[in-house]
């Protein structure tokens, strides 16, 4: 159900950000509907109305007049977050950054650069195309640095390059007040004082607006190879990924779908691979290194029931792959045409990942909705999807109660409950239950940052 508008902004304050933007402040409800709703079953929730920023210094005076009026702030992206992570739980100013899309330096020689916050990752990656460098962190979709940082974003390449808390170098932040701070300079590390750059990577909103992202960047390797290989159980997957990162195997990406998400990617990319569990590698280096890594990793999965790798080094091939891999959301609920998804992750251990999605997987067979398994399995994350018919409220319990034993378990072998999507509006419970009294010291620093809890309230836990 959708929640029901919210009364307009304070005549004054919507004079005030008229005068800041123009027409670039939108009342309408279509708009508020579109930066209202969310990817997966989070109901929609209206903003009283959005802004397109262009500024750092614009965002800067639209937070100092909400804050003035008491109005709730929450920053936008690309919309690609699956948590409820920009969902307006109290209405209020939702400052879109996707205009703020221009790549201010590019230092090749220190292999960085500096972005606005709504440079999405697909452009950055154009940009530097023909500096021989690359930023590898890619969580499937198109989204923006900014959010990315935000939700501490990882993906297909974490296994490794890591994740934004390892690439980002320095932020550009609005705080709550209204002022600007720069988090740290250039230097690859540092001393000097607290790691404010990592307080404000995954903290989503809820202590700033991160208006400019300082990225570190990679050389693009000289060889990248992409390799297929089925196996005739989840088990013998799972094993061979462990196995060659314990070869010491620098897999650049290596990710997992089960048989019912190939299923689902043969049907959406007209693809035909065996309906069986999967892997899909990359492989990056010299021609020469990539071959032996094939070499050691084929012998791997060979001893594990793998089938033959297919691979390719044609980039329009391998493109072709990756982009199936990336659609594997929508192609899950193709299965069920007018069905709602509800993806969520866990993260464990190496050395119990096998067990965990070996656990999970019989769960999900007794299921009485379709939800298919696929992960970066690499560094032990792992995401379900439920296919819910909207129709049918008892599917939503069940996948509730799915859910639960899932997070249960990966608590229970010293894991986490998001690996990646972030806490938002869904997982707050379990972040109390996987760090306890870690929440209130958390508490005590949003407090202290934002005292008015005008920050993209109400997200990661409730104050």
């Amino acid at each position: 159900m959708e929640a029901a508008s919210r009364p307009a902004l304070p005549v004054a304050l919507e004079a005030q950000l008229q005068a800041l933007c123009g027409d670039r402040l939108h009342l309408g409800e279509a708009m508020r509907r579109q930066h209202g709703a969310s990817e997966a079953h989070f109901a929609t929730r209206l903003p009283d109305a959005v802004l397109f920023a262009r500024t750092t210094e614009e965002v800067a005076a639209a937070v100092r007049a909400c804050v003035a009026a008491g109005v709730p702030v929450i920053a936008y992206g690309a919309g690609t977050s699956i948590e409820g992570n920009t969902t307006p739980v109290r209405g209020g100013l939702c400052i879109d950054l996707s205009q703020m899309d221009a790549v201010l330096e590019v230092h090749a020689e220190d292999f960085d650069c500096t972005v606005q916050a709504g440079v999405r990752r697909e452009e950055l990656n154009r940009h530097l195309r023909d500096t021989g460098l690359f930023f590898p962190i890619d969580p499937g979709a198109n989204a923006t640095l900014g959010g990315m940082a935000s939700t501490r974003a990882s993906g297909t390449n974490a296994v490794r390059y890591g994740t934004m808390r390892e690439a980002v170098l320095s932020l550009r932040v609005v705080t709550p007040d209204g002022r600007v701070i720069r988090t740290s300079r250039r230097a690859r590390k540092s001393a000097a004082g607290y790691d404010l750059t990592r307080l404000f990577v995954g903290s989503e909103g809820t202590l700033g607006i991160i208006t400019e992202v300082t990225l570190r960047l990679h050389p693009l390797p000289d060889a990248i190879l992409a390799a297929v290989c089925s196996f005739a159980t989840l088990g013998g997957a799972v094993d061979t990924v462990v196995q060659s990162i314990q070869s010491g195997i620098p897999l650049a990406r290596v990710e997992l779908l089960d048989d019912v998400q190939m299923r689902a990617v043969n049907r959406r990319a007209k693809l035909d691979y065996p309906e069986l569990t999967t892997l899909f590698f990359e492989f990056h280096g010299s021609a020469s290194y990539v071959e032996e890594q094939v070499r050691v990793v084929s012998e791997i999965a060979a001893g594990n029931g793998g089938s033959a790798f297919q691979w390719s080094n044609l980039p329009e091939e391998r493109s072709r792959l990756w982009k199936a891999r990336h659609e594997a959301y929508y192609a899950a609920l193709a299965l069920r045409p007018g069905s709602v998804g509800w993806p969520t992750d866990v993260c464990v251990p190496m050395s119990r990942l096998a067990e965990c999605i070996g656990a999970t997987k019989l769960d999900l067979e007794q299921a009485s909705m379709p939800a298919p398994i696929v992960g970066h399995v690499g560094d032990g994350n792992f995401h379900v999807i439920f296919v819910i018919d909207p129709a049918r409220p008892e599917e939503l319990a069940e996948a509730e109660a799915l859910n639960r034993r899932l997070v249960e378990r990966a608590l229970a072998m010293d894991g986490t409950c998001t690996g990646e999507h972030g806490i938002g509006l869904g997982k707050q419970d379990w972040l109390e239950r996987e760090l306890g009294e870690a929440v209130d010291l958390m508490r005590l620093v949003k407090r202290a940052i934002d005292p008015l809890n005008l920050m993209n309230p109400g997200k990661i836990f409730s104050l």
